[in-house]
């Protein structure tokens, strides 16, 4: 295993340092500062991330690409996106997969101009007193003190927007309807114990209940990488958002985008290993405000186009 990724790592550093590979992104970042940045930044996620280097280079450099083409940033501080690694069955690789944040959803919804609130909170237990879901009409009292709000359990989740022409929508899940849903579109995650099988023969997964209150031998926590244990909160916040936008909310095109490729890698099989995130020590500050629209059609436009299949 060692001898592969130390192979691999140089390969990584190699491929992408080539002229093919220096033209695709010169040709989509345009600005130079950024695109030495960008090229940094994805190096350091491959050597310093073992389960990302051994993705194929190509879905490393689409994925990280993507992120910058939507002007979002790369520090998992922020949690605007990460770089996934998921197994190709077909293929019998490992590829990394852009992954939205919900902070990310949030940062594309509101470039838009057209949301005056956009929101989305964990409801605690004790907190909510009612909900109507046909007038959206609840109430919520809020414990006052955050320590213990942060030690409650969760019981909901509640996202809400408002346009500035005054159109407001609320939704209320449960999270017992979370965790349904997540048995039901995540591959890596389940509700009740099952056992699959790995090269070193079968083991079994505790059922997340148990994982909740971390029953469960510590050997075992690389059975649970998936967002969906690793943060449980954080991906029914981008669900809550996702089912939210998607139905009643106004989309960009760079929102559209982010979605449709969200969409791609939660269609996948997660890799059992760690995220890799690129490294929050690249600096972000030069960045502009908002990303131009259509930035990868208009290099190719202006420019002779490099497809990553020709790399």
């Amino acid at each position: 295993m060692s001898n592969t990724t130390v192979a691999q790592r140089p390969a990584f550093s190699a491929m992408i340092s080539t002229p093919s590979y220096q033209k695709l992104i010169n040709n989509t970042i345009k600005d130079p500062n950024r695109a030495r940045r960008f090229v940094s930044a994805i190096i350091s996620a491959v050597a310093v991330n073992p389960a990302l280097q051994e993705c194929t280079p190509q879905t490393i450099l689409s994925g990280a690409l993507l992120g910058e083409s939507l002007n979002l940033s790369p520090s998992p501080q922020l949690g605007q996106y990460y770089l996934v690694p998921f197994k190709d069955k077909k293929n019998n690789c490992t590829n990394a997969q852009f992954v939205l944040g919900y902070k990310g959803l949030i940062q594309l919804a509101l470039r838009s101009g057209q949301y005056k609130r956009l929101n989305v909170v964990s409801i605690k237990e004790g907190e909510l007193c009612g909900w109507n879901p046909i007038t959206e009409e609840f109430s919520i009292i809020p414990i006052e003190d955050e320590g213990e709000r942060e030690k409650a359990p969760t019981v909901g989740y509640l996202a809400s927007f408002e346009y500035l022409n005054g159109f407001t929508k609320t939704i209320y899940w449960s999270k017992e309807k979370m965790i349904a849903h997540a048995d039901r579109f995540s591959q890596a995650f389940s509700v009740g114990p099952v056992t699959i099988k790995t090269k070193n023969g079968p083991v079994t997964k505790v059922s997340f209940a148990d994982y909740e209150v971390h029953n469960y031998p510590a050997k075992d926590e690389w059975l649970y990488s998936s967002f969906w244990y690793k943060d449980f909160d954080g991906m029914a916040h981008k669900t809550m958002l996702r089912q939210l936008i998607s139905k009643w909310g106004v989309m960009s095109i760079d929102l559209q985008t982010a979605f449709e490729a969200d969409a791609t890698a939660e269609s996948e099989e997660y890799f059992e290993a760690p995220e890799a995130q690129l490294p929050p020590s690249v600096p972000t500050a030069e960045l502009p405000p908002e990303a131009p629209q259509d930035t990868m059609e208009t290099a190719a436009q202006q420019e002779e186009q490099v497809s990553l299949n020709d790399v």
